[in-house]
This record gives structure tokens, sequence and C-alpha cells, in this order.
């Protein structure tokens, strides 16, 4: 399998020798992007969304992603909408492509996979591997240390529960919680009242214009 193949392969979502030398020149030169963004100093706000706009296949307005990020090619597979908001530690496994729509907020530690290899344990060793694209919403919240698994789509508004691992797709406008992660209630008119264990929300949308 020559690197053009294995590149044509990895494209179409089919196993492909993951480590090609072709297919690593590409990521390496991906790679060196990422680690100069990650060697950026707390107030290089600019700089850092200059760099993100160079290292991301997409990505909107107001967009804020906390370093360290880790991403298998440097974000060169990933698509942001607007107003995304990473916190620190976000790992981005992106052989695949990962598309995140407007409004998404992601917290600490955050793993979102597209990349797998065989369960046969004597084709494992060879390299090979396939990836699955991965969809998130807009205005989904995804809480601290969750996993979203290869392939999986996540609905618009949706909340997945801190620690949650996602292995199946997820429908808009519910809470999402455990491992593997399931649909607890739908998000409602309660919502609307509360914001944490009965805690009233005492702001409006226009107090905050």
């Amino acid at each position: 399998m020559d690197t053009k193949e294995a590149m044509q392969r990895m494209a179409e979502g089919r196993l492909y020798l993951s480590m090609d030398e072709g297919i690593l020149a590409v990521q390496l030169d991906c790679l060196e992007k990422l680690y100069d963004f990650n060697a950026t100093r707390p107030h290089d706000l600019e700089k850092r969304r200059e760099m993100l706009a160079g290292m991301l296949a997409e990505i909107g307005e107001n967009c804020y992603v906390e370093p360290p990020l880790h991403a298998n090619w440097g974000g060169a597979h990933v698509h942001f909408g607007s107003n995304v908001y990473a916190n620190f530690g976000l790992t981005l496994v992106d052989d695949g492509h990962i598309y995140v729509g407007d409004n998404v907020k992601f917290g600490p530690h955050v793993t979102i996979a597209t990349a797998g290899h065989p369960i046969d344990p004597e084709l494992r060793p060879t390299g090979l591997q396939y990836n699955a694209d991965v969809h998130i919403g807009s205005g989904v919240w995804v809480g601290a240390g969750a996993v979203i698994l290869p392939g999986v789509t996540i609905g618009d508004n949706t909340v997945v529960g801190a620690g949650s691992v996602v292995t199946k797709d997820l429908p808009a406008n519910v809470v999402a919680v455990g491992n593997p992660c399931r649909v607890m209630r739908p998000i409602g008119p309660k919502d609307k009242e509360t914001y944490f264990r009965g805690r009233p929300i005492d702001v409006t949308l226009e107090d905050l214009k």
C-alpha cells in the first residue's frame, strides 16, 4: 500500500496504514504548528486566534481554546463554528474529521476520538487504522473528562455529563450521562427556572445586554 492509496483509504474511512511515511511527514508538519500554539503565553490571545485559523480546517468567530490542546493532526481535520469554547486539555484524535457547531462548550480534559483499530489481534500489530467522523451540534455542552467515540453524532443543545463515555448518537435537547452515556431527561421548562440544585435563575437575557 503506497502513500497515495493510504491517503485515499484514510479519507474514505477504510482500513489504511497510519504509519505510512508520507502520511507521517504531513502529520508532523501539522504537529509543529500545534507545538507552537501550546507554547504561547497567556497574554498572546490575538496570536492564538491567528494560529488556530492556520491550524484548523475551519473556524468561526469568537472561538477560544485554552492550551494545552492535543490533536493527532494538530486540528487539520477539525471544523469549529462560532463561539466555541474549549477549556484546557482538549484532546482531538482528528485523523478523521470532527465537526463542531456554534456556541459549543467543552469542559477540561474532554476527548473526541475518530480513530479505531481492528479488534482482530493479528491485524492490530500491522498499524492498520480506520476513522469515523464525529458531529457535534450547536449549543452543546460537554462536561469535564467526557469521551466521545468515533462515528458519534450529538444533537443540538444537548448536555453531556462530566466523565461520560459517548458510544452512540445522542438526540437534541437532552441531558445525557454515564458510561456508556444514556439520555437521563429532556431539557425542559424547569431548566429556565433553576440552574444548579434548585438555585433560581435570577438574571435574564435582557440583563446581559
